[in-house]
């Protein structure tokens, strides 16, 4: 991991992980907060929960992801959680925001472009392969590999096909030449 990496993934993954913090301690305010959205989410689930629990949750695996993110551990898979519950709460916040006064819609404009702005950093992360080939790379080449190893065989059972084709009918014609010589 570069030094930069090894800087910036703590950095990023500290404001995740005290907004989680924030949520599990206040489940309640954040049940409040995302109510229209959780009881659909609870209403969807095939098994029962109440919102309080499923806040809580949320604040779990924000917090978890933004650990691993952090440390560097499952850092792709951590920074998409965290990029998508990120994009949640964005949406949740800019809906809930008090818009009443000037001072207020500024504070919801600078709200919504700071998480606009950590969204976009754990997008940032969540495609980055520090260096190393992703699986669409990979993949790409395994089939362009794939492609040449099976070109290369069907040269090869060409070559192979027309030696014993050409041999063969060489026995033949001698079989001939023999049937009708004799």
């Amino acid at each position: 991991m570069s030094f930069v990496r090894t800087l910036a993934r703590p950095m990023l993954a500290s404001s995740f992980v005290v907004a989680g913090m924030d949520k599990l301690k206040n489940a309640d305010d954040t049940a409040q907060q995302l109510s229209p959205l959780l009881s659909k989410a609870t209403a969807a689930l095939p098994f029962r929960t109440d919102e309080k629990t499923l806040a809580r949750v949320i604040g779990g695996t924000q917090v978890g992801a933004g650990v691993l993110f952090g440390l560097g551990k499952f850092s792709r898979l951590s920074a998409t959680v965290l990029t998508v519950i990120s994009l949640l709460n964005t949406f949740v916040e800019w809906r809930s925001a008090d818009i009443s006064s000037k001072e207020g819609r500024g504070n919801r404009r600078n709200q919504l472009l700071k998480n606009l702005s950590l969204s976009g950093g754990a997008l940032l992360a969540s495609v980055d392969t520090a260096g190393k080939p992703g699986l669409a790379w990979r993949a790409e080449h395994l089939a362009a590999d794939a492609r040449k190893g099976a070109a290369h065989l069907a040269a090869d059972a060409r070559k192979t096909t027309n030696k014993k084709l050409y041999k063969a009918d060489k026995a033949v014609r001698r079989a001939v030449e023999q049937a009708t010589g004799a």
